[in-house]
């Protein structure tokens, strides 16, 4: 009997490593406190696994940060300007790798394929010294057996390594890095001999760029590196796993053809093309690992579906060759369904969380080999039934609007360039205009307000004049900062997707249903169970309001459809297509209640439209085609006088840059300042852009305050290649996790910085 997980949340079921890492990262807690929860939670996780029955448990996907900077660590691979100098690396390098510190800035970090989590980007070059320099790998494998669980010990691979790195600042850009394979395997030559030493007697390598686009140059590099790795390998068994996609033929033919490969894993969820590949053809004695429980959702397994799949596998690759898994790692879903006091039993039974979906992988090996559970099945028939024909998931009404919007495109009728032009009339903004992307720093006072109104501690006339008394605060900050367009700070936002969640009908929401973003970052994605529809306005009150406060234009702040649904769990009986219209359209009620109220400018963030694009080119038109035309239905009802704002985090913007523009936004506010301004090269590349554009001049993921000159510099280097009278001026994102003792600094400097570049351009006329 069977069954594996490919990887397991981090962060425990109530984030108790985040509160460790974030106390540690504070100075109020030792690196021993930190190691203490670290080990009790990895020690939990390896023992649900084992109760569970799970017979291939994994060890090392487990992360103080991110795995992919768990491997730069274990290769030795640290950027000279922190200061390493060899040696077992510990958390100063570590996190200094992962944060900055005082003097030097965080590595990259960027979306792990099209998920939410984030992973920092390793910077390689032709000098590179790699060398054995972290073994926790070896060490967590120790760790597990002492408690009597033999684990697979999990690497990403070296190849996938290589992909997902950037050629170090100062390295030329066309630097091929799959030439450092060799040096590079020689680390992870040493890692396996130190595993099999200890008595490992299987190894995991996730390689999970298969899913890609791959040219014949990474093909290649894949068999080299698992042939040179082959003498290493001997006498243990390999797994080597993919996920989030189906593999396409051609890396199917390369992966399946590795002689010292022992087993292969996919993803059957989403890559259910895969399966017919199986089908073609699949190396004898070799064993099959088959993903069919979701890593990536909430929605409780169709076990009867997925029985019917595996039973057709069985038939193509032998009973004993068989293991059943998880699609991908369970990183990406939630933790423990036991935890969530407050959904109703109904959502319940149609849901499983991580520690759920162990308990589905199980229940399916034991069912392959004669041993069914026969109430577990039944109850899971019935719940996937009730959740077909319930009355809530269904609103007739929705349905027939959104099917409605599909013969027009849904274009503003005027230009941009005439609407800027509108627009600048009524609001008189001066050159270079100054504004920050939406919150405010969240202190503990206004966290602990949030709290007692929702536990109904304090009235609701307390709270509003509570979070009325912070937006004056930010109002007064900002005007004595003398930023030009304001923001409320959005102090009774929780989070900018679960509060418009929350008052949208089709959704529910969990109590801990946390899943980690990056670092010690954990998101609480809503649940769309349902159509979606809006009952009554969202954000008009609070908007008015702080209008009324100031003479300065006051944005709305908005979430955008696609982010709403990029960033939610999506019920999966219907295209995500079809929902996110159905949310566009809730959201367009809500942006012309705004301009009737007054509200001149408003911002829609898509800060994850880039996040969903299909890992694959031949499916990306598509969803780009259905994404942008779902924002442009948000706003096509307004007056060209009223300014439409969007933002975006980080990505890779520049192959989508068509679709940015076909957006049709007024002005856009982006990441730029982390991801070292690879953003400008696409305006450099000679792409027109003539909408309002505030590429970030600084990174509000790093405590750092950043000095007037660079900020000024930065400024200087957007105007090269834009025009002025399009350039804004903001931070990377918005300013929620931050301090305000950090916050008040950096945005004097900011617009300190504009002012020194609209003297110099005044001067210059």
């Amino acid at each position: 009997m069977a069954s594996h997980i490919v990887g397991y949340p981090r962060m425990g079921p109530k984030r108790e490593l985040k509160f460790a890492l974030e106390s540690f990262w504070d100075g109020k807690s030792s690196a021993e406190d930190l190691q203490k929860v670290a080990s009790g939670l990895r020690a939990s996780i390896w023992k649900q696994m084992k109760d569970a029955g799970i017979k291939y448990i994994p060890s090392n996907t487990f992360s103080n940060y991110d795995q992919v900077l768990d491997t730069t660590a274990m290769l030795g691979a640290v950027p000279p300007r922190y200061g390493w100098t060899g040696g077992e690396i510990g958390f100063d390098t570590y996190f200094s790798m992962a944060r900055g510190n005082a003097s030097v800035p965080a590595m990259e970090m960027t979306k792990w394929f099209d998920t939410n989590y984030h992973f920092i980007v390793p910077e390689l070059g032709p000098d590179m010294k790699f060398t054995y320099a972290s073994h926790k790998a070896v060490n967590e494998y120790k760790e597990a057996k002492a408690l009597g669980v033999d684990t697979i010990p999990v690497l990403i691979s070296p190849v996938s390594y290589l992909a997902l790195s950037k050629p170090a600042k100062g390295v030329d850009k066309s630097f091929c890095l799959l030439s450092l394979l060799p040096k590079v395997i020689a680390v992870y030559k040493e890692v396996v001999a130190d595993l099999k030493a200890a008595g490992a007697s299987w190894i995991q390598f996730d390689e999970p760029i298969l899913v890609l686009d791959l040219d014949s140059q990474k093909l290649q590099a894949i068999s080299a590196a698992y042939a040179e790795l082959e003498s290493a390998l001997s006498g243990l068994n390999v797994l080597v796993e993919t996920y989030f996609a189906d593999v396409p033929a051609e890396a199917y033919q390369t992966l399946t053809a590795l002689n010292c490969v022992t087993a292969f894993g996919f993803d059957l969820v989403r890559g259910t093309k895969t399966l017919e590949l199986i089908k073609g053809g699949f190396p004898s004695g070799k064993y099959l690992f088959a993903g069919v429980v979701d890593g990536r959702n909430i929605w409780a397994n169709n076990l009867a579906a997925s029985l019917d799949t595996l039973n057709s596998l069985e038939s193509i690759v032998g009973k004993d060759k068989l293991v059943v898994s998880t699609s991908c790692s369970l990183l990406h879903t939630a933790v423990d369904l036991v935890n969530e006091t407050k959904l109703d039993n109904e959502i319940k039974s149609w849901l499983a969380f991580a520690a759920q979906k162990i308990v589905e992988v199980n229940a399916l090996a034991k069912a392959l080999c004669g041993q069914k559970d026969e109430a577990f099945f039944s109850s899971n028939a019935s719940a996937q039934a009730s959740r077909k024909s319930s009355p809530r998931v269904t609103n007739e009404a929705v349905q027939k609007a959104a099917a409605a919007l599909k013969g027009s495109d849904h274009r503003r009728a005027t230009n941009v360039t005439a609407r800027l032009d509108a627009q600048q009339k009524k609001l008189n903004l001066p050159m270079l205009p100054t504004t920050t992307i939406g919150s405010f720093p969240q202190t503990v006072e206004l966290r602990r307000v949030r709290r007692e109104y929702k536990a109904t501690k304090i009235s609701e006339e307390e709270y509003v004049n509570s979070i009325k008394e912070e937006i004056r605060k930010v109002i007064e900050l900002q005007e004595k900062l003398d930023i030009d367009v304001l923001v409320h700070g959005e102090p009774e936002r929780n989070d900018m997707v679960e509060y418009f969640g929350e008052q949208l009908s089709g959704f529910a929401f969990t109590v801990n249903g946390w899943v980690q973003s990056y670092g010690s970052r954990c998101v609480k994605p809503p649940i769309i169970y349902g159509d979606v529809s809006r009952p009554k306005p969202m954000t008009v009150f609070w908007s008015s309001t702080a209008q009324s406060m100031t003479k300065r234009p006051m944005k709305g702040m908005l979430t955008g459809p696609v982010t709403i649904l990029n960033w939610s769990f999506v019920r999966n009986d219907q295209p995500r297509s079809e929902t996110t219209y159905q949310i566009a359209l809730a959201i367009k009620d809500e942006v012309e209640d705004l301009e009737k109220a007054g509200i001149t400018v408003i911002q829609i963030d898509e800060a994850a439209l880039r996040e969903g694009l299909p890992l694959r080119k031949s499916e990306q038109a598509n969803y780009l085609d259905w994404a942008v035309h779902g924002f442009r239905i948000t706003n096509v009802g307004v007056q060209d006088t009223t300014q439409i704002h969007t933002h975006m985090c980080y990505s890779n913007f520049n192959d989508i840059i068509h679709s940015i523009i076909d957006m049709d936004a007024d002005v856009i506010t982006i990441e730029n300042s982390r991801s070292d301004e690879k953003l400008l090269s696409v305006f450099r590349e000679g792409v027109k852009y003539g909408a309002g554009i505030g590429p970030g001049v600084y990174d509000i993921h790093s405590p750092r305050i950043p000095p007037t000159e660079e900020i000024a510099d930065r400024i200087n280097k957007m105007l090269a290649v834009l025009e002025r009278n399009i350039l804004w001026v903001n931070p990377d994102c918005g300013l929620k996790t931050r301090k305000y003792d950090e916050v008040n600094p950096a945005l004097t400097n900011m617009v300190a910085a504009t002012k020194l570049i609209r003297d110099k351009l005044a001067g210059g006329k």
